[in-house]
């Protein structure tokens, strides 16, 4: 399909554009890195909280229990050691880091789009975040925080300081390739399962604490998909006419949501649960092949997108006018001897696309937050 001659807005109806934050826009994993600087040992406890998320979301499947909980299992640690409002919020914007290219590619896509993100992050990190990328705040989902809504007295903080370090202490459970239940663990990984169990559904709840993982509801699994709904209903505009960026097991529900409903599905250095959902992969360290991927998709749709995914080189974005001239010279100068990966998902090529995009994401955003779920 060629684009040449195609004037912006000759589709039949406007499209949009729904991204995650922390991955496809930043390098961040803001919860991660505020228990690395907050919490002794918190980065510890981060990894073993995280594949305790990954175990209940994915294997377990617990009832009321959603991808992305983790944001929720960690703040009453995060409040021990004096985390309020105002330091989640100063600490966000002074290490936000995002995704070379980021801020060109969010600005471009409004030109054209009806742009949103939808971030599991805590609302004080995505405040900082559409302040450093001049992102509309009106445009957003993520989680709701108030961090200073519980008062703690020194007993309960001292308590909670002592499961923190028993926590980081764990060993962390691995979880083996096709796992479907907790049979498939290995005893010992079984045995932190079971004393995190204990610890968060049984010793902490008398505490004031509890609170915060009884009410706080992070922005992810079910509640993304419900997020691209009401996009929806706000916008206007049908799921066939939406594209969205994610990359991580929180963005699975979303993916599905949009891919059966014919949209476009984008795992943007994503690990495994991203890839085993979206329809198409980008491997990439600059985000320029994202604003070319939504041009596409803003002037030709699912046809546009799979075209330029069937014939991936820059001899054909250069043939076919799929960018604009701008954009390809910018495209040109990010990658002047290698092509980024852009490729349709398939059963044949799903784990080399997994070790390609696992082995940049760790690259580029560090070995621990590249691999957290």
């Amino acid at each position: 399909m060629d684009f040449e001659g195609l004037e912006e807005g000759l589709n039949d109806g406007w499209r949009q554009f729904i991204s995650n934050g922390e991955g496809p826009i930043t390098l961040n994993d803001n919860a991660y890195e505020m228990c690395s600087e907050y919490i002794e040992n918190g980065s510890e406890l981060f990894k073993v909280v995280s594949r305790y998320d990954d175990i209940l979301s994915d294997i377990v499947q617990r009832p009321n229990y959603k991808a992305g909980d983790t944001l929720r299992l960690i703040l009453p640690f995060l409040r021990a050691y004096g985390v309020t409002d105002t330091v989640m919020l100063d600490f966000s914007r002074r290490n936000i880091l995002t995704v070379p290219g980021a801020r060109k590619t969010m600005r471009f896509v409004q030109e054209f789009m009806t742009p949103f993100i939808v971030a599991t992050s805590y609302e004080h990190y995505i405040t900082a975040l559409c302040d450093a990328i001049g992102f509309p705040m009106e445009n957003v989902y993520c989680t709701a925080l108030e961090m200073d809504s519980v008062k703690m007295d020194p007993h309960e903080a001292e308590i909670l300081k002592n499961t923190a370090r028993e926590i980081a202490r764990m060993n962390l459970p691995k979880i083996p390739e096709g796992a479907s239940s907790l049979d498939d663990l290995a005893p010992q990984d079984l045995d932190v399962v079971r004393r995190l169990d204990e610890i968060f559904w049984e010793e902490l709840t008398d505490l004031s604490a509890y609170r915060f993982i009884l009410d706080v509801n992070p922005l992810g699994g079910e509640e993304k998909a419900s997020a691209v709904l009401d996009i929806r209903r706000r916008s206007g505009i049908g799921l066939e006419d939406t594209c969205y960026i994610g990359d991580s097991i929180t963005d699975t529900q979303a993916f599905q949501l949009v891919r059966e409903g014919d949209g476009l599905t984008v795992s943007f250095n994503g690990n495994e649960y991203a890839l085993r959902e979206a329809e198409f992969a980008i491997i990439s360290d600059n985000t320029v092949v994202t604003s070319v991927l939504a041009e596409v998709f803003h002037k030709g749709g699912m046809e546009g997108v799979n075209n330029l995914a069937d014939n991936w080189s820059l001899e054909e974005l250069k043939r076919s006018g799929a960018a604009n001239p701008y954009l390809l010279k910018e495209f040109e100068r990010t990658f002047p001897n290698t092509m980024p990966v852009l490729a349709r998902i398939t059963p044949d090529n799903i784990k080399s696309l997994t070790r390609q995009s696992m082995a940049l994401r760790c690259s580029i955003r560090g070995e621990d937050i590249g691999s957290l779920g």
